[in-house]
């Protein structure tokens, strides 16, 4: 009686009389307003964060609101773009609370015990009254019905009991909450009920929502059922209330999407995990059902309405429980008949799938274990071992070696158990909560799927009838608890029954059902042995007295047979064997297995002792007469059962994990941690290999199609070589110092090449089995490795951007070309990131960025397209990037790119258009595909499944997912035969291809669409199965018989490598490559049986290469590499970056300091520097501020710049030589710490301590290595703590006072931040991946060490890495994650006891005073929050709620926050970000105001913005601005007296490489314009004054990369990299002419200036040069008004011979000198390093004029003509010019080199002053026209000298702009 008053429906906003807030309660911004739709008042909660407003019933959570209604309906309307969150707290029959969440903020659906979250995901869609082309009105008022009885039945096997609370939280407008036993159809009202007599409960009237007269209800509201009911109720729902039939739910607008997760009939129980709504969409007239969703084979056919996206709905492939019946088959669930409807509307689309359902089938697995080696069964016959591969559980047939597979775990098995009888399989998954399968052994089906009440099952054991299965596993509070469920009914229909659980506070190790009486077991542990009882529903245990033995470590058990009755055989880590009695619970013998001679003794057989050093067992088995152990000593023994003598062993390659005798006692199981399965046969004494597997996960494979192998590349440092017909390992490589990368057969020779992680290519010769030829040509790791289809060429690349081909067509191979910078940079490597043609011609690849593909000529590397990815999709708001490519087969000739929005897209490679997409392919991005050889199917990665897609069917293709992996799938891969696939990932999958035999490919004969093979998708698809793999779903019964191997002989000779000497031949772009033949030796994996008895060992010898130590070795003896070659201590450990952004990576940079750049010995100084343009938004807290004194602090390059922040002004700290990463202010404000990178190997890196009162540098420390993270002073200034990045990962501590190293500890993983504890300075932090590590400084007089305490992230707070930290309010630590949240420390106990989600993305910046918090990320947020009340929940522990800290304010900035500093108050402060900018920000006014600008990429969203190259500077005539141009395709204009960003022109996708600036004489001086050149080969022309573009033009095919104005400003003269000239008119935007004199060569140089009229015989006023990289300089005079041009003078001069190939050769570099008409100044045009001026008019009278527009005269073109212009001066220089600038004043001349030196040369007095200021090339130097000022570039650091001692003449100052 007590629910009566709830019928039928109760009004819970009434019922709890919301408004009055007594039995309810509100929080932030909720108010009542009237709505026009509805016509009544509804609740409006809003706010910034979600969870700081909200409506709560009851008003506390000690209340409960006590409703028992099955249904909940929820009256709502989200606000638009806007989240929001509905929480239920639903209590359970056994008083357990659930909260299930529903919000659009979620990604992805999570389940935990306690708590669901659903993803609501809302789509635009088009009402039926909505023309085409209009946008939807937005969100929708919708009735979302929720059955919580089946949600948490469903998801959670749980009954439910009662609603206790609810959450409504913003952003949402909310009508009320009704909760009723009735199923209320909300679209129809109870008279239209009546009036149709519907079998329906019609919607009471308060619950109704109005709908004008004539209209239908669906097109104004939404309707939402979770779950959905039954397939069949529902259609017949449908078809009774006349709804549309694309409304899942009974309405038109909701689909949900089902997860696959079934506990009943797959075609009824459908569970729904993501909530998708959609707008109403225009639908047929007749209802038709919606597709089933498989569990392994996923598929949506949905017709096409909106076009081709429409089908791309599919659901999720990653289930995190999967249904019993669904995983009973197989592979391939059984769906229901479709029905096609017969009558469709205009524009859908009804077609049939090509794809046979299934297509795949699992023909078998190569690996064991991956969560444990330990479970390796016999079946009962002996003739089949069963064992888990990660996910899958195979049974292998010994004899045979045909295999067949369980699938349906969706984690690593981690515990298998058999019966007796040999019917009823058990398996357990290992991450919580622990699901077990009850699996029918003989025909593969799961019969019964239920969750333990154990968190994670490590053992199972069922008793010999199979009726009675224990398990033994712990809670989730870590309690040891064992489990007993009854079995007897599960073969017969029935489900198990949870019969007892105990809990224990002793260790189990092991634990097994006694064979003789079912109701008794026994346990195994540290110190105990137990015997267990099961009785009265009850599991009872008693210890066995251990005696002296109660010590030991015992590690297994077996029951056996004795004389008197049963013994109990127990083993121990000590090499104990304990004998008990399990009737008299007692010891009866104790005995210890040693060995019977010392380790190095001649002796090989072992016995038992009772004293001396022990055999470690790990595990032990007993038959009637023999008793097996496995020892981790990797041998396998067998015994006597008195223990007497060793009757045989065998050795193996690890510690042997598992033993077991099969029931005939001929045979014995071993299990080794390193993944081999093998097992010994008795009576012949011989050892037969089983399975091996890798140990990590596989990032890569080949296939090879004449032998039939396959070759794999993993994380354990191994390559391997496989049959893939047999599924046995042939060779096996390893390499423990540097790791393989990539991997790719010869397609003609025996030969593989594989690629390292130091960047080394070798070729490994599989028939003699040595190492053909090595190369080092890579300066990073190798990331992709292909060959041409005929073999004879090979290509390479590496992560630092470097692109080799080789010459394969006879071995060895050698290198013939080398190019730099065409691969995308720190690219990790990928089986798909080179894609080579089918015919062998074009190669593809993903470079120079991640935002371009680039198609060159394979035989010539010469580049044919490029392709703009993130131009692909102008509609999209981030710029996409390319993941995979692959070519397909031709013709057509059509390469497949996967990009990062989740779509395939295929582009011609001729023209480089669009072909087709394949859009929203997978919820990731695919990293992986493959294309049939036929093109008929499409195979793809997708996270932990494949598909497979039906590529033939051009619009809305069908495809099939298929799961099976428990780790994401890195590479996929059709077997040579096209008749398999291969994915690999945890394990290596082999796949049968069920379709009709391989098709010719498109386009070729024989081939059309019309004649392939159709299958109807209305087929039975268990016929099919049945049809094609047997009834049983078993792989195929006839398997291909394996050819016996020809065993090899034990010794192979080792010989010096052949191949040639050497030699090879480089192009212009090439590096200097390395060749070393070192000796090494391949070593084939022999199948014969293992040496029992005794087994020697080989004394193999191993050979290193200069890349570090590696060896080839054979699979079972990967012990013969302990004598290989140690890393020096010197060498750093070779360790990957951390994937976050807050770890500091220095920036590429390839010249190094000249050891000569210093400051001349003329005693003058002519530059000082006076400003720096720019801030290194790469650093990572470089920023420093001290409110209180003023100072301010940041860095650029390898400067510390301070500057005043009132009056601008600058001074400069020198002292680095490489850019400085990090800065710290002591707490005083009196030193400074400044940390910059190393130089190179041999170097460490450099910490300065800077004096701030007077700016010197007094102490230099020098200890990290590679760089430097993070520094921090202690809050009493007495210490500084250093911290290395990711290659050093060491942490040092410096006394302050003598800053002498007082202790340093090398840390096991990267750390990214590090921080004293500011009330305790012998405390400080350091947070990383998965951890907090709190260290303590211990000090004994002057000596102080380090003790750290490591304590994990919980899992519930999910982080995967710590990035960021502060101190708050004592003793709470903030911490920010790689995934948005944030974790409260208390760091007294040592726990997290907080966490909220703060933010989308990493959390970089932290920063805490009072109860003020900021964060700052990559997503470019800066956030303020209130944490004051955080202390107050410290005493709740894990009951406290985030909910008491909300958000106070919001920025967005320009980049991701790398640096920022506070005042105490928090009011005020300055953030650095990525884009190079320094923002002073004020909470208070709620603005940021940009400070520092700098020359960085644009932020884009999904893109970190990183520093860019400047590539000109440019001046006004009349100085007071000047403009700079860089890659970003930016032109920023700046003033000259402020050094501020003015304006600011900007052009996407595209790099600005050259620019001018318009000469007074264009006109009025106002009308200044600004011309700038693109990388596209467009000119565009700015407006300064008008702040717009005023005109664009296309003058070359190429890019631009040269630029200059007439002397009239009519003209431009633009030049390309192509080596052609462009003679243009701005005012009519017409190309005139354009010269092909330098056609071949870059044009580097054009610069006009003007002439006297008649000047070198010519008319016209202007004198213009052109000069390209082949060293080739032109003069031309002109007479622009009339059109005229004649070539003046021609210079030309060889290339200079280096003795060190630079990566980049020297430009040639020209320029009219300012102080005398008739000179020309050049560098670069003679054989050595100088500075050469030419005297034009010397030449006037010998050179006839050419005539006008004509190319270079008969005789000219490769004559050096330098001896026919007079030289009148020559200048050494140190080193080959990179940049020349002459002043407009003074005879000065500014050089600037490779070496990082800028040069300032007086031509007057012969005096030079070197100057040392950039990090990088300074590749440009320009004087002012004022020549007060020179402006030097290093990258994108800009820095600014001041000449001093010169004041311009006026006729420098009068004669307009420079003419450089």
């Amino acid at each position: 009686m007590a629910k009566v008053w709830q019928h039928p429906f109760l009004n819970v906003f009434r019922h709890f009389q919301v408004g009055e807030w007594k039995r309810s309660t509100k929080e932030g911004d909720v108010a009542p307003v009237t709505d026009k739709t509805l016509k009544c008042t509804v609740y409006r909660i809003r706010g910034p964060v979600s969870a700081g407003s909200y409506i709560q019933l009851p008003r506390t959570s000690t209340q409960s609101l006590g409703l028992t209604g099955r249904y909940l309906y929820v009256l709502f309307k989200p606000l638009p773009a806007k989240h929001f969150v509905i929480h239920l707290d639903m209590a359970t029959e056994d008083s357990q609370v659930i909260r299930v969440s529903f919000s659009n903020l979620f990604k992805e659906f999570k389940s935990t015990a306690t708590w669901l979250q659903f993803p609501f995901i809302c789509e635009a869609g088009f009402s039926l009254k909505e023309p085409a082309g209009v946008a939807p009105s937005g969100p929708r008022w919708t009735c979302l019905q929720l059955d919580l009885r089946d949600i948490l039945l469903l998801y959670l096997n749980r009954r439910y009991s009662h609603l206790k609370s609810v959450r409504l939280c913003a952003s949402q407008l909310v009508k009320s909450l009704y909760t009723s036993d009735l199923c209320f159809e909300p679209a129809v009202s109870t008279a239209e009920a009546r009036q149709a007599k519907l079998s329906v409960v019609p919607v009471p009237r308060e619950m109704a929502f109005p709908v004008p007269k004539g209209e239908s209800w669906y097109d104004h509201y939404v309707h939402i059922r979770f779950p959905r009911d039954s397939f069949s109720a529902s259609s017949k729902l449908v078809q009774e209330s006349s709804s549309p039939p694309e409304a899942d739910f009974l309405g038109r607008a909701p689909q949900v999407l089902s997860h696959p997760v079934a506990f009943g009939n797959p075609l009824q129980d459908r569970v729904p995990s993501v909530v998708q709504v959609f707008g109403p969409i225009a639908a047929p007239s007749e209802p038709r059902p919606l597709p089933e969703v498989n569990v392994f084979c996923e598929r949506s056919e949905l017709p096409s309405v909106n076009g081709p996206s429409d089908c791309s709905q599919e659901p999720s492939a990653r289930p995190e429980v999967t249904g019993k019946h669904a995983a009973g088959r197989g592979v391939h669930v059984p769906t229901p008949e479709r029905t096609v409807v017969s009558v469709a509307p205009e524009g859908v689309a009804v077609h049939e799938s090509l794809l046979p359902d299934p297509v795949l089938r699992l023909k078998g697995v190569i690996g064991f274990g991956g969560h444990t080696t330990k479970w390796a069964l016999w079946t009962k016959d002996g003739a089949a071992v069963v064992y888990p591969c990660h996910a899958a559980i195979v049974v292998l047939h010994v004899d045979t070696r045909e295999q067949r597979c369980f699938l349906g775990h969706t984690d690593k098995v981690s515990a298998l158990a058999l019966d007796g009888s040999g019917l009823l399989l058990a398996s357990a998954q290992a991450r919580p909560p622990s699901m077990l399968r009850l699996w029918d052994f003989q025909t593969g089906e799961c019969l019964s799927l239920f969750q333990s009440p154990a968190n994670a099952l490590c053992s199972l054991s069922f008793s010999d009838s199979g009726a009675l299965l224990c398990g033994v596993g712990r809670d989730r509070h870590g309690r040891t608890v064992v489990l007993a469920w009854g079995t007897a009914q599960v073969g017969r229909g029935g489900e198990a029954v949870l019969l007892a659980k105990a809990h224990t506070g002793v260790d189990i190790q092991a634990f097994e059902v006694a064979s003789f009486d079912e109701s008794r077991m026994a346990s195994c542990g540290q110190g105990s042995v137990r015997l267990w009882r099961l009785r009265g529903g009850e599991l009872r245990s008693c210890p066995v007295d251990l005696g002296e033995h109660r010590v030991l470590e015992l590690t297994g058990l077996a029951f056996g047979q004795a004389q008197d009755g049963h013994m109990l055989y127990v083993c121990s880590r000590s090499g104990h064997i304990l004998e008990i009695d399990p009737r008299r619970m007692a010891v009866r013998h104790a005995r210890r297995l040693l060995p019977a001679r010392p380790p190095d003794g001649p002796a090989s057989q072992k016995q038992a002792f009772s004293s001396g050093p022990g055999i470690s067992i790990s595990s032990l088995s007993v038959s009637q007469a023999r008793c097996a152990v496995g020892s981790e000593d990797g041998y396998l023994r067998l015994w006597p059962l008195d223990f007497s003598s060793v009757l045989l062993e065998a050795e193996h390659e690890g510690p042997v994990t598992s033993v077991c005798i099969s029931p005939d006692g001929q045979r014995v199981l071993s299990a080794t941690s390193s993944g081999l399965l093998g097992f010994l046969d008795v009576p012949s004494q011989e050892y037969s290999v089983l399975v091996r597997s890798h140990t990590a996960p596989v990032l890569a494979l080949a296939t090879e199609g004449s032998r039939g192998q396959l070759a794999t590349v993993s994380q354990d440092h191994t390559v391997r070589v496989w049959d893939l017909v047999t599924l046995q390992q042939l060779y096996d490589l390893r390499s423990p110092e540097e790791a393989p990368c990539t991997v790719t057969f010869h397609p003609m020779r025996p030969a593989l090449f594989c690629g390292f992680s130091s960047g080394a290519v070798r070729s490994f010769s599989l028939e003699a089995a040595e190492v053909l030829v090595e190369h080092r040509c890579h300066r990073g790791p190798v990331t992709g490795l292909a060959t041409s289809p005929d073999g004879s060429l090979l290509f390479s690349s590496c992560s630092s951007g470097t692109l080799a081909q080789y010459q394969c067509v006879s071995a060895p191979c050698r290198i013939l070309r080398v190019a730099a910078n065409v691969v995308c940079r720190d690219a990790h490597p990928t089986p798909n990131a080179l894609a080579v043609s089918g015919d062998g011609r074009l190669l593809a690849f993903v470079g120079p960025s991640k935002y371009v593909v680039t198609v060159m000529n394979a035989a010539c590397l010469e580049e044919l397209l490029r392709i703009d990815v993130s131009a692909l999709d102008p509609a999209s708001s981030c710029l996409d990037s390319a993941v995979a490519i692959c070519f397909g087969p031709g013709p057509p000739g059509h390469l497949l790119l996967s990009t990062s929005s989740h779509t395939v897209t295929v582009l011609d490679t001729a023209s480089g258009r669009v072909v087709r997409e394949l859009p929203g392919v997978h919820a990731v991005a695919c990293p992986s595909l493959a294309l049939s050889r036929d093109a008929r199917f499409l195979l793809m990665a997708a996270d932990r499944a494949i598909k497979v897609w039906d590529y033939v069917t051009k619009s809305c293709p069908s495809c099939q997912v298929y799961i099976g992996h428990s780790e994401p799938v890195h590479a996929v891969g059709f077997s040579p035969d096209q008749q398999q696939l291969l994915s690999v990932g945890d394990a290596i999958f082999l796949w049968d291809i069920l379709g009709p035999p391989e098709r010719s490919p498109p386009g070729s004969a024989g081939n059309s669409p019309a004649a392939a093979p159709t299958y109807k998708t209305s087929l039975d698809a268990r016929q099919l199965e049945d049809t094609v793999c047997g009834a049983n779903g078993l792989p195929r019964q006839q398997v291909p018989e394996p050819s016996p191997a020809s065993p090899l002989q034990p010794g192979i000779c080792v010989g010096s490598l052949k191949g040639d000497n050497g030699a090879f031949s480089l192009s212009d772009e090439e590096g200097v490559s390395e060749e070393s033949h070192s000796p090494a030796r391949l070593r084939q994996a022999s199948c014969l049986p293992m040496l029992v008895k005794e087994a020697s060992r080989a004394g193999d010898g191993v050979w290193g290469s200069p890349g570090g130590p590696w060896g080839l070795s054979m699979g079972p003896h990967p012990h013969s590499w302990s004598s290989a070659h140690s890393v020096s201590k010197a060498q750093v450990d070779p360790s990957a970056r951390p994937d976050c952004y807050r770890h500091f990576l220095a920036r590429y940079k390839t010249p190094l300091l000249a050891k000569s750049a210093s400051v001349s010995n003329t005693g003058v100084e002519r530059l000082l520097l006076k400003v720096v343009v720019g801030y290194n938004g790469n650093g990572r807290a470089n920023v420093v501020w001290k409110p209180d004194t003023g100072f301010f602090a940041y860095t650029c390059g390898c400067l510390v710049v301070v500057e005043d922040l009132h009056s601008g002004a600058q001074r400069h700290w020198l002292g680095h030589p490489e850019e400085i990463s990090t800065l710290a202010l002591s707490h005083g404000a009196q030193v400074l710490a400044s940390a910059s990178g190393s130089r190179g190997t041999a170097s460490r890196c450099h910490i300065c301590i800077w004096d701030v009162p007077g700016g010197s540098c007094r102490h230099f420390l020098s200890y990290h290595r590679t760089a430097v993270q993070a520094l921090a002073f202690s809050p009493d200034d007495e210490l500084l703590v250093t911290l290395g990045d990711y290659g050093d990962r060491t942490l040092a501590l410096w006394s302050t006072a003598t800053y002498e190293l007082l202790s340093s500890t090398r840390l096991p993983e990267p750390v990214h931040g590090v921080a004293f504890n500011p009330w305790d300075a012998s405390e400080l932090v350091c947070v990383g991946q998965g951890a907090v590590s709190l260290w303590l400084l211990q000090r004994r007089g002057t000596d102080v060490s380090l003790q750290g305490h490591r304590v994990p992230i919980p899992e519930e707070v999910r982080a995967g890495e710590l990035t960021s930290l502060c101190y708050g309010p004592v003793p709470l630590l903030y911490c920010g994650s790689n995934a948005g949240q944030v974790c409260v420390w208390d760091t007294s106990a040592g726990r997290c006891f907080l966490a909220w989600e703060a933010d989308d993305g990493e959390i970089g910046v932290l920063l805490c005073s009072g109860a003020r918090l900021v964060s700052g990320s990559n997503t470019r947020r800066l956030r303020l929050w209130a944490v004051g009340a955080v202390a107050e929940l410290r005493c709740e522990g894990s009951r406290a709620r985030s909910s008491s800290v909300f958000m106070e304010r919001e920025l967005t900035l320009d980049g991701a926050v790398v640096s920022a500093v506070f005042h105490d108050s928090m009011d005020m402060g300055v953030v650095g970000t990525t884009a190079g900018t320094l923002w002073y920000v004020s909470w208070a006014e709620g603005t940021s105001t940009r400070l520092i600008s700098g020359h960085r990429s644009k932020p884009q969203r999904g893109r970190l913005p990183g520093s860019l190259q400047v590539n000109e500077v440019v001046f006004s005539p009349s100085s007071s601005h000047w403009a700079t141009c860089s890659d970003d395709g930016s032109v920023r204009v700046w003033s000259l007296a402020s050094m501020e960003l003015l304006i600011q022109f900007q052009v996407l996708n595209q790099s600005c490489l050259c620019l001018a600036w318009s000469p007074p004489s264009c006109g009025r001086p106002e009308q200044q314009q600004v011309a700038a050149g693109y990388s596209d080969g467009t000119l565009r022309v700015f407006s300064i004054t008008r702040i717009a573009m005023e005109l664009k033009m296309h003058p070359h095919r190429a890019a631009l990369t040269a630029l200059a104005y007439s002397a009239d400003g009519q003209t431009i003269l633009s030049g390309d990299k192509d080596g052609l000239v462009a003679v243009s008119r701005p005012r009519t935007g017409m190309t005139l002419h354009v010269l092909s004199d330098h056609q071949g060569a870059l044009i580097s140089t054009i610069q006009s200036k003007s002439k006297e009229y008649g000047d070198f015989g010519s008319e016209g006023a202007d004198l213009w040069l052109a000069a390209s990289s082949d060293q080739r300089i032109s003069i031309w005079a002109a007479d622009w008004p009339r059109g005229c041009c004649e070539l003046v003078d021609w210079l030309s001069s060889p290339s200079p011979t280096l003795t060190e190939a630079p990566s980049h050769p020297p430009p040639c570099l020209v320029a009219f000198c300012p102080w005398d008409r008739a000179l020309l100044v050049c560098a670069g045009l003679s054989m050595h390093p100088e500075l050469v001026f030419y005297n034009l008019h010397q030449k006037q009278a010998r050179v006839p004029p050419t005539p006008v527009w004509c190319r270079e005269p008969e005789g000219w073109g490769g004559e050096n003509h330098i001896h026919c212009t007079q030289v009148v001066e020559r200048i050494p220089l140190p080193f080959f010019a990179v940049s020349l600038s002459l002043s407009p004043g003074a005879h000065l001349v500014a050089v600037g080199f490779a070496e990082r030196v800028l040069r300032l040369v007086d031509c007057q007095s012969g005096a030079a002053q070197d100057l040392a200021g950039h990090d990088d090339v300074v590749q440009l130097c320009r004087f002012a026209p004022s020549a007060q000022l020179l402006f030097s570039v290093a990258h994108g650091d800009i820095l600014v000298w001041e000449v001093m001692g010169h004041r311009a003449s006026e006729r420098a100052l009068s004669s307009g702009p420079p003419p450089d």
